[in-house]
């Protein structure tokens, strides 16, 4: 394929691994053997791009090479499972993003690689996100995402966030799952300061994503009322939510008396008409009020 690709492109070049990186002067594309090719730019229109694209995939030289079995992986998703891939049980994608510039890729894999028991594909989206596949087979000896944060900033001192999926089997839909997380992942983020979440957790933001911003001015001021720029009462029902809806909890963490709390509460219900202290009405507030005023 790469002397024929080279009679219709003259420029073309193979990449070698003692070479001193990539010519930013060249497109450059992995093809289905692992050769990593490159073209001078000037060579290729933008329809020579889509032509290429679509029997190779695109190199990038901010991201580590792919590993055999990321390239399985990579392939099984572009196709939505319909090139075969065999996987050791469950698996799960994790999304993760760490700060520009403030570690390699390649670094930042082998410090995952330190932290699991088992192999861990990584599929990149660019040089500080992507999706880490995790075999419920490795992960079960594995610490905690949590932990991982810790070790990682107390070691590297980078800082992290991960989106965690749900286990799954079969490779049925497996770029819709991929897409999901990527799109849960950007919504979760773009408002939630947690450093780990779980789909239950970017499902609320995902909602809100598909109102426009009529919709977020009607919400918030629809459910909150008089109480939408009471930051007192705002941060009560924040924690009120962060605690199940437990009263003596909230108090607690509040430094309120209890029945001063409920006296709050009741305050909060007859000028409203909102009972928080009842799941489906504090869920409506809860959506509230993570629609942002600026929005």
């Amino acid at each position: 394929m790469i002397d024929n690709l080279k009679k219709i492109y003259p420029s073309l070049v193979v990449y070698q691994e003692e070479s001193q990186g990539l010519d930013e002067c060249y497109s450059w594309f992995r093809t289905e053997a692992g050769e990593i090719i490159g073209i001078e730019k000037s060579e290729l229109s933008p329809k020579d791009l889509s032509v290429l694209a679509a029997f190779m995939a695109p190199y990038r030289s901010d991201v580590p090479v792919l590993s055999s079995e990321e390239q399985k992986w990579r392939s099984a998703i572009d196709s939505d499972g319909a090139d075969p891939l065999e996987t050791a049980g469950a698996y799960r994608f994790v999304y993760f993003s760490i700060k520009e510039n403030q570690i390699s890729p390649e670094l930042f894999k082998d410090a995952l690689a330190e932290l699991f028991p088992g192999n861990v594909p990584i599929l990149w989206e660019n040089g500080h996100e992507g999706i880490l596949i995790e075999h419920e087979s490795v992960g079960s000896d594995s610490i905690s995402y949590e932990d991982i944060i810790n070790i990682l900033m107390s070691d590297l001192y980078i800082k992290i966030h991960f989106l965690v999926g749900p286990f799954r089997t079969g490779m049925e839909r497996v770029s819709q799952y991929h897409a999901f997380m990527l799109t849960a992942a950007k919504a979760v983020f773009a408002e939630s300061n947690k450093a780990v979440a779980n789909l239950s957790d970017a499902v609320p933001y995902l909602l809100i994503d598909q109102a426009n911003a009529d919709h977020y001015r009607s919400i918030r001021e629809m459910i909150l009322q008089n109480y939408a720029d009471d930051e007192e009462t705002l941060r009560m029902i924040e924690v009120f939510t962060k605690y199940n809806l437990n009263v003596s909890e909230t108090a607690k963490a509040l430094h309120l008396h209890r029945n001063s709390l409920q006296y709050r509460l009741d305050r909060f219900t007859e000028n409203t008409g909102i009972d928080i202290r009842k799941f489906h009405q504090a869920m409506a507030v809860y959506l509230a009020l993570l629609v942002k005023p600026a929005r």
